[in-house]
């Protein structure tokens, strides 16, 4: 067994944390508030321009992993700042800078709740970005399935497709969501120039 999640190869994320998906559940809202609350009393405020529930599990109605994606935008000049990912992970989150890739800049990713052993925790991810990442627009792309529940039950079977189909490989399911994600981001623009 592993000593530290640092030390997880692409097959031990695979085999301790497979895809699941579970029916919404109202209550991961509140979960996302108690972290939000947690993270503001315990982080100054000054590195802290928005914190927001993202992803799957923040779209009411449809199925998501049962984890909870917090958005969190920063001043650029507290990108990789060494006081602010200790301070993470004082909370219990470990961090990794995710490498620029394509027409996104680098920005930090942190976890928390993964364990060693695979023993179930609440997981929570947390993307960090100044607002000149186009990381930005997942904000977007959220907003916009919540306004347009016929697009969110399209993702929602999509990734139950996927899921089932890569159900070990993270990366994978990952990537399947990929041309749906630039669909309803090119709609969600358009929306907002009308």
């Amino acid at each position: 067994m592993k000593n530290s999640i640092y030390e997880f190869t692409r097959e031990d994320w695979n085999a301790l944390y497979p895809i699941h998906l579970e029916d919404h559940n109202p209550e991961w809202k509140t979960i996302f508030e108690k972290e939000k609350e947690l993270i503001l009393s315990n982080i100054d405020s000054k590195y802290f321009e928005k914190i927001e529930h993202f992803g799957s599990s923040s779209i009411p109605g449809i199925k998501s992993k049962p984890y909870i994606d917090i958005f969190i935008i920063i001043p650029e000049a507290y990108l990789f700042d060494k006081e602010l990912i200790k301070a993470f992970e004082n909370l219990g989150y470990f961090h990794f800078e995710v490498p620029a890739r394509e027409d996104i800049e680098a920005y930090s990713s942190f976890g928390k709740g993964y364990r060693v052993d695979g023993k179930k925790e609440q997981i929570f991810h947390i993307h960090m970005c100044p607002s000149s990442n186009i990381m930005c627009e997942q904000l977007g792309f959220r907003d916009y399935l919540i306004a347009n529940p016929e697009k969110a039950r399209a993702y929602e079977n999509l990734k139950i497709e996927l899921a089932n189909k890569f159900k070990n490989d993270r990366g994978a399911y990952v990537l399947g969501k990929t041309e749906f994600n630039k669909e309803i981001i090119k709609l969600w623009k358009t929306s907002k120039t009308r």
